[in-house]
């Protein structure tokens, strides 16, 4: 991170964030591919913790995705190791191997079996994991040693982010006030497919696994699952959700119980906030992009319109040129498979109407367009006048850097 140039789109500034209780960090340097930085993250987390999970739907998921799936279908955990730098993935016997040594070296530290540690990693596929390094890294890491802050754990798992992504919320369950606390990572290889790259959030609210479990997988709908950047889906796609039950609300027996409604909208909010945050870290990124998809025959056929939008190379390029190019858009959208109907049609870029019943209005005034383009946050939106059904998705341009980063990403 520390070689990347801070992303012109990065927030001013890392958020406050407080301690939530039962979860305690430590970053350490294992030098695992990166000289000089932190790129190990162990989280302790108080016995009685729950926990949920999604993940990537890659058909070569790596092996810590595939520990992980079955730690956190459990419903508890005692730990989260994460590494930067090598992803585990496509490792053989020995990476699976060697998920099952590391669990267990972390479950010494924090004084819990290996069968209760989810496994994350994130960096280069196809490269054996350096399990010695990361054995000396926890070695260094003593019980009472004072705890990494927020911003140093996010920075812990980065690889080509340019800055830490942090997010807090503060919400009540009932009469209990409760408070959440979110870092993720992710740049580059985002077209999340249930997750993202990596996400951790954490909570003292008191919370079953199966609630946890149905609310997790509820606020990724809307969120991370609405984000691009290239359209490449990670093997190592994950999104954990912990509450250690400090707070002691009274246990809600089901996800819609009313009293959750304001935790509910706290925990999508912040969920998306971390969202965009990697959006706006895109590699070599230079305008963020919001794109609505409205008169849809189905929220599915929104979002697919969305992100064949999002996702095209030359509707990105045409943005990060600042070129109002909106026949690509109509290539875009008529590629995705989604229905629509062309007499109905209708498409604006900053709010200015360009197309409406199948053709350029006559008032559109190209220089309008043009104008918002100069700016860093662009909006697109797309009528396919066919339905009443809805999606937006946020993703970024394709610049020169784009490339050059991911040129030069193993050397």
């Amino acid at each position: 991170m520390a070689s990347l140039k801070r992303s012109v789109l990065a927030p001013g500034r890392f958020p406050r964030m407080p301690e939530i209780p039962g979860v305690s960090l430590q970053a350490a340097r294992a030098g695992i591919k990166y000289a000089g930085r932190d790129d190990l993250l162990l989280v302790t987390l108080d016995r009685g913790t729950t926990v949920a999970g999604v993940f990537t739907r890659s058909a070569t998921a790596s092996a810590p995705v595939q520990w992980s799936r079955k730690v956190a279908a459990s419903g508890k955990a005692g730990a989260i190791l994460v590494n930067s730098g090598n992803a585990n993935t496509f490792t053989g016997s020995q990476g699976v191997a060697d998920v099952r040594s590391t669990a267990a070296m972390a479950g010494r530290v924090v004084g819990c079996r290996r069968s209760d540690v989810l496994i994350a990693s994130t960096g280069v596929i196809g490269e054996p994991l350096p399990v010695d390094r990361i054995q000396r890294a926890l070695a260094g890491i003593q019980p009472g040693r004072r705890p990494a802050s927020w911003n140093r754990a996010a920075r812990a798992i980065g690889t080509t982010d340019t800055y830490p992504k942090g997010a807090v919320r503060r919400t009540r369950i009932g009469d209990t006030d409760v408070c959440l606390c979110g870092i993720a990572k992710g740049s580059g290889m985002i077209a999340p497919d249930m997750a993202t790259m990596l996400a951790f959030v954490f909570t003292d609210a008191r919370l079953p696994g199966p609630v946890l479990r149905t609310l997790l997988k509820e606020g990724i709908r809307t969120s991370f699952n609405c984000i691009t950047v290239d359209s490449d889906t990670s093997t190592s796609d994950t999104a954990l959700l912990a509450a250690t039950g400090r707070a002691a609300n009274p246990a809600p027996k089901s996800a819609t119980a009313p009293e959750l409604k304001a935790f509910r909208s706290a925990l999508k909010e912040l969920l998306t906030d971390l969202a965009i945050q990697v959006v706006r870290d895109g590699e070599g990124a230079s305008k963020f992009m919001t794109v609505d998809v409205t008169g849809a025959a189905s929220s599915s056929e929104a979002r697919t319109a969305a992100l064949a939008i999002a996702n095209s190379p030359l509707v990105k390029t045409a943005i990060a040129g600042e070129d109002a190019n909106w026949g690509r858009i109509i290539m875009a959208v008529g590629k995705s498979g989604a229905r629509l109907l062309q007499k109905h049609l209708a498409i604006s870029i900053g709010g200015v109407t360009i197309t409406r019943a199948g053709e350029r209005v006559e008032s559109y005034d190209e220089s309008e367009v043009t104008e918002h383009l100069k700016g860093t946050d662009i909006s697109i939106a797309v009528d396919l006048g066919v339905g009443r059904s809805k999606s937006r998705v946020w993703t970024c341009d394709l610049t020169h850097d784009y490339i050059r980063i991911n040129a030069d990403y193993r050397t």
